[in-house]
């Protein structure tokens, strides 16, 4: 059992979420990528520690009634025990206490553990982006939870 703690992202976190970005995308993005992030008025990212050790991130944009999951990354060897699942929940509870409408987020057409992910959360296929990915070059689903709307 892992002892998960969820916080917002901060300075002291990047270099971190930085060497988990070469480890997981083909596209990383920089430490002055994610530091831009801390200023965006736009944006939540999140880190999911176990024992103050980084093992995931999340970040998301919400902009007036969408939310958009930037990127979401975990360490290997803690795939597949809630880390994943914690960091969306809490991308969704933002998403929802901004009052968005819909979470969407890009997912490459073989990332079958992802998609296995997303549509056990409610995220349902919407359409496909071609050749949004390079390195290899690869279609991107675009997946989407649209949420109840409230009275």
């Amino acid at each position: 059992m892992i002892n998960l703690f969820i916080s917002r992202m901060e300075r002291e976190h990047i270099p971190e979420i930085v060497e988990l970005e070469k480890l997981c995308f083909s596209t990383p993005w920089t430490y002055e990528n994610l530091e831009e992030e801390l200023d965006n008025k736009t944006a939540y990212f999140f880190v999911a520690l176990e024992d103050e050790k980084l093992i995931g991130y999340i970040g998301v944009s919400v902009v007036a009634d969408s939310c958009f999951i930037n990127n979401i990354a975990v360490y290997p060897e803690y795939r597949r025990k809630g880390v994943g699942t914690a960091l969306i929940k809490m991308a969704m509870l933002t998403a929802d206490a901004m009052g968005t409408d819909f979470i969407s987020l890009e997912v490459r057409e073989s990332n079958y553990p992802a998609i296995a992910l997303y549509r056990s959360m409610g995220f349902e296929e919407m359409g496909m982006r071609r050749d949004f990915y390079r390195r290899p070059r690869e279609n991107a689903l675009i997946m989407t939870k649209i949420f109840a709307k409230k009275d």
